[in-house]
């Protein structure tokens, strides 16, 4: 084997080594996370997550305390299962849990986050807010459509009354737009 094959061999080798080193054993920021059972890869903590989450999440609670951290898929939930911990996410620390994630629905559906649903918590969502009670949910403007609703409420009654006789799945009817 010639000189410059086996260097570039050795060369190669020590990067790959290198390159292995480097992604198993990097130091990892230290974040102040809660405790958590070890999720899953793909499906997270789900599998945890029985027919009646309320149970599951309170057994949960009992081996992690009263705040711990799920996976759900690739989703990172922090679940607080006591009412003080409650209280500091919901009157405390309120601002910094306001915001929604950012999902790529609300990038593509709201022209990247701009209307108020999608709208990270701030000065901007407020005076949207704002516009939105001023403009679009004021009282006036919600009387003005009034018959539009009571059309379509009695549309709903006869569509029901039509069907009278027959099981009537009411979601099947509830959702339509």
């Amino acid at each position: 084997m010639p000189l410059m094959a086996i260097s570039s061999l050795a060369f190669a080798c020590l990067a790959l080594i290198a390159l292995l080193y480097r992604t198993l054993y990097r130091q990892q920021p230290k974040r102040h996370l809660p405790p958590g059972p070890k999720p899953w890869p793909i499906i997270g903590n789900l599998n945890l997550v029985g027919s009646i989450p309320h149970q599951s999440l309170h057994f949960l609670s009992e081996k992690y305390g009263e705040i711990m951290q799920l996976k759900f898929g690739s989703l990172p939930v922090v679940v607080a299962s006591s009412p003080e911990m409650a209280k500091q996410f919901l009157r405390v620390h309120d601002t910094a849990f306001a915001s929604r994630p950012a999902l790529s629905a609300g990038k593509y559906t709201s022209y990247n986050y701009s209307d108020m649903t999608w709208a990270p918590y701030g000065p901007y969502w407020r005076q949207t807010r704002k516009i939105y009670s001023m403009e679009v949910f004021n009282a006036k403007k919600l009387e003005s459509f009034e018959h539009i609703r009571v059309e379509e409420g009695r549309n709903f009654l006869s569509r029901l009354r039509s069907l009278s006789g027959k099981p009537v799945v009411l979601r099947d009817h509830l959702s339509r737009f």
